[in-house]
């Protein structure tokens, strides 16, 4: 659950800055992840821009977003190489000097492992206007700010390198925010998620309850999976909390098994709780992805208790050999179809020692499909203590490769979630 402030004039607005964002060389991640966060502290967020590495550019976006906002936060721009201009523009664009702080040459030194005198390159990151506040670099060597160059405004600076931002907002930049902006209602704010169901048919199914000013509900459609967020607000976060629970309920009731978590759970998390607490173990033979099923579990920590492993079984003679899938069943139905997958899946569980198996195989193109078998068409088994069973999906020909395997792990974990609790 996200609990957040509403700020009467604590509006705030992101510059990203470096040319490689607008050539397209780096995917803009950041602005994403900031936005994220913002919302989560229930800032308003309504302005997000993109500059390249060019002073007057900046520092004419500086200028503007001083005449609109309360905080301006900026991310890149503050290494060493001559393009990183961030600093000298804010600067110069409210008139001020850059004093060299000898706490930081000595940090950068320290992490630079160099005795000597450092370089004037990186002697620049420890050049900050007068009165700012330091942002600590556990990991890199570009320290952020906070600095106010007139008592309305203020900017808070970040390096463009996201596991350095993500650090250095947590340990500061957040709790900075949440201590020196207007407090006027608490939001809370929990995510429900849902799988087997299109946005469309979600929406028609909740339509009575999407004009609801207090609380509110927000749709947010993904591959295979649809997420609601819901917010209230209120005086008190207990206030607020009365208000949020009967609707979460009531979406409970209505949606009955299409929904499966709240907040940062995910199906394989889901999955794995549910074998955890009944004591038994998984496995899975995966074709077409590739390993994406297994990728998926593992990245949930503690997943080892209950993940055994798996198979990556791509050739028809990898099937055969380490599934013991005969070759009578590949050549008459063919590698996709339910009976392959079938036996793919009970292999595993019997080689693996597992009491559940996953078992996918299907088209995942763009070539290679038939008029029988095109490409989206995905087999998918689960085997487990009662047997096996198969289902096939036709994800559409339209789609990317990348997208019908990430459906199959989708709906493949979701059919195990379904079968653990029929059988609970």
């Amino acid at each position: 659950m996200d609990i957040k402030t509403n700020q009467g004039n604590s509006e705030v607005e992101v510059i990203c800055i470096g040319t490689e964002l607008l050539l397209g060389n780096i995917l803009n991640s950041n602005a994403r992840w900031l936005a994220e966060e913002l919302a989560a502290l229930g800032l308003p967020h309504f302005r997000q821009l993109v500059i390249g590495d060019n002073p007057i550019r900046l520092k004419d976006a500086l200028l503007e977003s001083a005449k609109r906002a309360r905080f301006l936060i900026t991310t890149g721009g503050l290494g060493p190489t001559p393009d990183d201009l961030t600093k000298e523009s804010i600067a110069e664009a409210f008139n001020s000097p850059l004093e060299e702080r000898e706490e930081i040459l000595k940090d950068i030194q320290n992490k630079l492992k160099i005795s000597s005198k450092i370089s004037s390159s990186n002697t620049k990151q420890a050049l900050f206007p007068p009165g700012a506040e330091i942002i600590p670099n556990r990991t890199g060597t570009a320290p952020g700010m906070i600095w106010s160059p007139n008592p309305e405004f203020t900017i808070l600076t970040f390096p463009g390198v996201p596991s350095e931002l993500k650090d250095m907002w947590r340990q500061t930049g957040a709790p900075w925010l949440r201590n020196n902006s207007e407090k006027t209602q608490i939001f809370i704010s929990r995510v429900m998620h849902f799988a087997g169901i299109p946005e469309s048919t979600l929406a028609e199914s909740i339509e009575d309850l999407l004009d609801s000013n207090n609380p509110t509900i927000a749709p947010y459609a993904g591959l295979g999976q649809v997420k609601l967020r819901l917010t209230a607000k209120g005086e008190s976060l207990d206030k607020a909390n009365a208000l949020l629970k009967p609707l979460e309920k009531k979406l409970c009731d209505r949606m009955g098994l299409k929904f499966f978590g709240l907040d940062n759970d995910s199906l394989a998390s889901v999955v794995l709780d549910l074998l955890r607490k009944r004591g038994e173990k998984l496995v899975v033979a995966e074709s077409c992805t590739a390993g994406g099923v297994g990728a998926a579990l593992a990245a949930i920590p503690g997943a080892s208790d209950v993940f055994i492993g798996g198979i990556i079984a791509y050739s028809n003679e990898t099937k055969q050999k380490m599934l013991e899938v005969p070759l009578a069943c590949l050549e008459e139905h063919g590698a996709v179809s339910d009976d392959v997958v079938q036996k793919m899946a009970l292999g595993a569980q019997e080689k693996l020692g597992a009491d559940w198996a996953i078992a996918i195989s299907g088209v995942a193109g763009p070539s290679g499909g038939t008029i029988s078998k095109p490409v989206g068409l995905v087999h998918i088994a689960v085997a487990g203590p009662q047997g096996c069973k198969a289902v096939s999906e036709n994800f559409g020909s339209h789609r990317e490769r990348i997208e019908i395997q990430q459906l199959s792990v989708v709906r493949s974990l979701d059919r195990l979630r379904l079968d653990l609790l029929e059988r609970s």
